[in-house]
C-alpha cells in the first residue's frame, strides 16, 4: 500500500527581496516548507544567513541547516523555533549535544545524509531523530539532477527505525516525482520545479496529483 507522502516547497536563495517573494507565492498554497540555509563552507553557495531567515506563524518550517558547525547557529535555530531542523552527519562537529538541546525545546529533529553516506554508519544519529533527510542533489543549487540511486537508502533506514519520517531532497519534479513517492518516503521537497514555473501553486498541485496516480511507474 502506497504511503501518505507529502509534497513540501523548498526555498533556496540569498536574496532578501526574492526570499520574502518565495514566502509570498508558497503561503497562498501550502503551509509546510523547507527552508534551506548554507553557510558558505559545507556548501560551495551561500544563500542568506540563519539570522535573516522568517516564516510565517501559521507554517510548518523545515530548517534545513548545510553548515560545517551547526551548534554555532543553536541560538537562533532556537529563537526560529521551526517544527523541525535538520542538520547534516557530515558536519565537522558531534551532532549529539545539539539535537538533545533541539529536543529539549520541543523541536523535532532531522539528519540529512550525503550521497556516499552510508546510513548504518550514522545508525548513532538515526536512533536519536525524528526524520532522516536522503539528499540526492547538489549542495546549495536548486535544480540539479537527481540521484536516483540514493533510493536504495530508503528501506535501510526504514528497517532501522520504522517510525521515522523520511523525506527527499534533489532534484524532484514531473518526471520522477511518482517513482519517489512509491520508494515509501514520507517527504519529498520541491525546489526548483515549483520556484521556477510560471505558476507556482498550480506546479504544486500537479505534483500532488502526479503522486496519487496508480498504475505503472516509468
Amino acid at each position: 500500500m502506497l504511503r501518505t507522502v507529502s509534497i513540501v516547497p523548498s526555498i533556496l536563495t540569498d536574496n532578501k527581496q526574492d526570499y520574502r517573494s518565495q514566502v509570498e507565492k508558497i503561503n497562498a498554497f501550502t503551509r509546510r516548507v523547507q527552508i534551506d540555509v548554507t553557510d558558505g563552507v559545507f556548501a560551495p553557495t551561500r544563500t542568506l544567513d540563519v539570522t535573516n531567515v522568517w516564516w510565517p506563524n501559521n507554517w510548518k518550517a523545515d530548517l534545513h541547516l548545510m553548515a560545517t558547525n551547526p551548534s554555532a547557529h543553536l541560538e537562533t535555530i532556537l529563537k526560529l523555533n521551526p517544527s523541525l531542523c535538520i542538520l547534516h552527519a557530515e558536519a565537522s562537529e558531534d551532532l549529539t549535544p545539539t539535537f538533545t538541546t533541539l529536543k529539549k525545546a520541543g523541536i523535532r529533529t532531522g539528519l540529512a545524509l550525503l550521497p556516499p553516506t552510508y546510513p548504518g554508519a550514522v545508525k548513532h544519529y538515526i536512533d536519536m531523530v525524528d526524520h532522516v533527510l536522503i539528499f540526492a542533489g547538489q549542495l546549495g543549487v536548486q535544480g540539479s539532477q537527481a540521484d536516483l540511486m540514493q533510493m536504495e537508502k530508503v528501506p535501510l533506514v526504514r528497517n532501522m527505525k520504522p517510525e521515522l519520517e523520511i523525506g527527499w531532497d534533489g532534484g524532484a519534479n514531473m518526471s520522477n516525482v511518482r517513482a519517489l513517492a512509491h520508494a515509501e518516503l514520507d517527504v519529498i521537497n520541491v525546489g526548483s520545479a515549483i520556484s521556477r514555473a510560471p505558476d507556482p501553486a498550480a506546479a504544486f498541485q500537479e505534483l500532488v496529483a502526479e503522486i496519487d496516480k496508480n498504475g505503472v511507474v516509468l
